[in-house]
């Protein structure tokens, strides 16, 4: 099993940080079904509507599902101050949703691509490459305000309650038996937003859209940072680079979509527009040390770009520029790693997963990345001690207990590696891990 080739990204994804968007979709549904089905009000629109997922399971879902998307984004930046002033943007504007009681956190990711997203319970992403593309601090309380839209609009369950009731009618069973591997979330280009941030309707995203604008403006904003903002995606739209490829899949834009959003603006907010502060040098002030690293962050996106057509020998060039910029980073080191994971030069992906480990070490991917690495090189008791320090930090990932089970195999251990692989087919049930770890028990006479 182990000899097979790296030199496909979304293998080596799942490999070095495996949460799949089936697994998300699939772990929220089993808690769902098992809700009454009934109907709740619309917090945004008064209506009641049917919906399988009560508030405090969006909270709980969202706390389950959300640190794992976070690590595979590399973690929440480590320049504290960036992050404590994306944050207080965000508390302003929280209060002046249709839902301020929700427990809203705001985190400022790693990630090099343009994206933001938000769980149904309130956690909220936002990409230092999006960060980059702002130009003020009202286009950076429009994209905080969207994303909000998303959910006090319950979006996501929305989307789940539909979900759900379709398989239900399709299969006359749960989800939950259905194939649970698929595409991994991880941060090798693929850059996958799961199962629980995939795929807003048009629909769902004009309602963002008019709820950001109301929410910014709400919070004293001069409306021109919406339009700022929309400018921005309906320029980006066009381009279709790689960077980008996530933003639009989870969040489709559209001429429509833009006009629609500039005519609100026009209509409703004219004197606003006159009157009130965008913020720009307060912004450039505050994400200065960003700035100050945008060519190692254009570099990590040409290189993501080049893993996504399968180059790993020109993505590392870009990685090795990147790093030159920013030998420091987190994110660059360990995108340099995986991409030598993909060249199979493990040695040294261990050696730049080694220095992601320094730079951050309670940043989980990390261990990951070089338990795996460990497991190419033979060097199975190393790999499995990293695999029980990932899960230390961040359970809950099915595919660290087929690793550690895969260890354990490797050192001799077959009763401890069993039950490892036992307790990865009670969650997991088909694709090439499940597959391995079922002709396991099935030849040591476990099944």
């Amino acid at each position: 099993m182990m000899n097979q080739s790296y030199s496909d990204t979304e293998k080596i994804d799942s490999l070095t940080n495996g949460i799949s968007r089936r697994e998300f979709l699939q772990l929220s549904a089993i808690t769902g079904i098992g809700l009454m089905v009934g109907c709740a009000v619309n917090p945004v629109t008064g209506k009641r509507e049917l919906m399988l997922m009560s508030e405090e399971q969006e909270i709980n879902i969202d706390k389950q599902n959300s640190p794992h998307q976070i690590s595979a984004d590399y973690g929440t930046t480590r320049d504290k101050a960036l992050n404590d002033y994306v944050a207080q943007v965000g508390r302003a504007i929280t209060p002046h949703t249709h839902r301020p009681e929700m427990p809203y956190s705001f985190h400022t990711l790693n990630a090099p691509y343009v994206n933001a997203y938000a769980f149904p319970g309130g956690t909220i992403g936002i990409t230092r490459g999006i960060l980059l593309s702002l130009e003020n601090e009202a286009e950076l309380a429009s994209l905080i305000g969207h994303e909000a839209g998303h959910v006090t609009s319950r979006h996501t369950s929305q989307r789940m309650t539909r979900g759900l009731i379709a398989s239900v009618v399709l299969t006359g069973a749960s989800v939950a038996a259905g194939d649970q591997m698929g595409d991994l979330v991880a941060g090798l280009g693929g850059i996958g937003a799961g199962a629980l941030l995939a795929g807003y309707s048009r629909d769902q995203e004009r309602e963002a859209d008019s709820l950001g604008l109301e929410y910014m403006a709400g919070s004293g904003y001069n409306p021109e940072g919406y339009m700022g903002l929309m400018d921005m995606l309906n320029e980006m739209s066009g381009k279709n680079e790689s960077y980008m490829a996530v933003l639009f899949s989870t969040h489709p834009m559209s001429s429509e979509r833009y006009k629609t959003a500039v005519s609100e603006v026009n209509r409703k907010y004219v004197a606003e527009k006159e009157t009130r502060p965008l913020y720009r040098e307060r912004y450039m002030d505050n994400i200065a040390n960003l700035r100050k690293i945008q060519p190692a962050i254009t570099a990590m996106q040409a290189g993501d770009g080049e893993m996504m057509k399968k180059n790993p020998q020109k993505a590392a060039e870009h990685y090795e520029r990147s790093l030159k910029t920013a030998p420091e980073d987190y994110a660059g080191n360990l995108k340099m790693a995986k991409c030598l994971l993909a060249q199979e030069k493990n040695s040294d992906a261990l050696r730049f997963a080694r220095k992601a480990q320094e730079i951050y070490p309670e940043e989980p991917q990390a261990k990951h990345v070089s338990g795996v690495t460990h497991i190419r090189l033979n060097n199975f008791e190393r790999a499995l001690a990293q695999f029980n320090d990932y899960e230390k930090v961040l359970p809950g990932n099915p595919n660290t207990t087929f690793f550690q089970g895969f260890s354990l195999e490797g050192m001799g251990r077959r009763e401890p590696s069993a039950q490892k692989y036992y307790d990865y087919l009670q969650l997991v049930n088909q694709g090439e891990y499940a597959q391995h770890a079922h002709t396991r028990l099935k030849e040591w006479g476990y099944i």
